[in-house]
């Protein structure tokens, strides 16, 4: 059952749909959040965040982002523009941790993002490096591929000709604002110069950093990246696997991000 909580972000207001999850709710426990790709939701996570928390003795906080699941909506006219990952990074996330009254200096969380997810789990970290105990980033993204370019373009034709539009309602109070915030910003030509591995070495917490060999949104390169700008970086590169290694190899990400974290607990 989700719950949503009014959060102040660069002087505007948004209701954001949040869920704690795992076994474990003490506030003692290890926090893990969670960071949804480009067409998720909190509900589009199904039970993996319960799972891999159960898995590591942890709580984990799970949301959706402006625009998305049952947060506050995107206007029909408003366009994100080219920094709208930094801006999730850096205003709505320390937004919510403070509505929620977590202390993330204090208490540094582990983040667990995936996509677009993942690329902001990777800006926070670097903008808050004291405020992150570690990252695993599942098919992130570090620049602009046209690999990526062309398979989000096969997936506006896809929207506008099947049924993936009602797939998404079940899902989204409002399929478009989640679709065409996304679709369209990384379809600009202005998105293509997009690029975060500047920020990398500023990263000061253990990253885990996951990829599929069959993910059609991205290239190995994405990770290599990292541990080129962060030699101490974790890689997990899965066979059969696509962009999204928690559907496609659960019980092999869970395994590794318990082993990955150990160090850290």
């Amino acid at each position: 059952m989700s719950s949503t909580i009014r959060i102040e972000a660069a002087g505007r207001a948004y209701d954001i749909e949040y869920a704690f999850v795992g076994a474990r709710q003490d506030s003692t426990a290890p926090l893990m959040v969670f960071l949804h790709e480009g067409l998720g939701s909190l509900s589009m996570w199904r039970d993996f965040p319960s799972r891999l928390c159960d898995a590591l003795a942890c709580r984990g906080l799970v949301y959706s982002r402006p625009g998305y699941g049952q947060s506050t909506p995107r206007a029909a006219d408003e366009k994100w523009g080219v920094d709208f990952m930094h801006f999730q990074a850096r205003e709505v996330l320390p937004a919510l941790l403070r509505a929620l009254r977590i202390d993330a200096a204090r208490t540094p969380p582990f983040l667990f993002g995936h996509s677009d997810g993942g690329s902001i789990a990777l800006i926070h970290a670097a903008s808050f490096p004291a405020c992150v105990s570690a990252a695993i980033v599942a098919a992130p993204h570090t620049f602009v591929e046209t690999l990526s370019v062309d398979s989000i373009a096969k997936t506006r034709e896809v929207y506008l000709t099947t049924d993936l539009k009602s797939k998404l309602a079940r899902h989204h109070r409002d399929p478009d604002s989640a679709f065409w915030g996304w679709n369209d910003i990384w379809l600009d030509p202005a998105f293509l110069t997009w690029d975060i591995n500047a920020l990398l070495p500023n990263i000061a917490c253990p990253v885990l950093a996951i990829q599929g060999v069959d993910d059609e949104y991205g290239t190995m390169a994405q990770i290599d990246n990292i541990a080129a700008a962060l030699p101490a970086t974790t890689l997990l590169k899965l066979p059969q696997c696509g962009h999204t290694p928690h559907r496609d190899q659960p019980d092999a990400v869970i395994a590794a991000v318990r082993e990955f974290v150990k160090p850290t607990r």
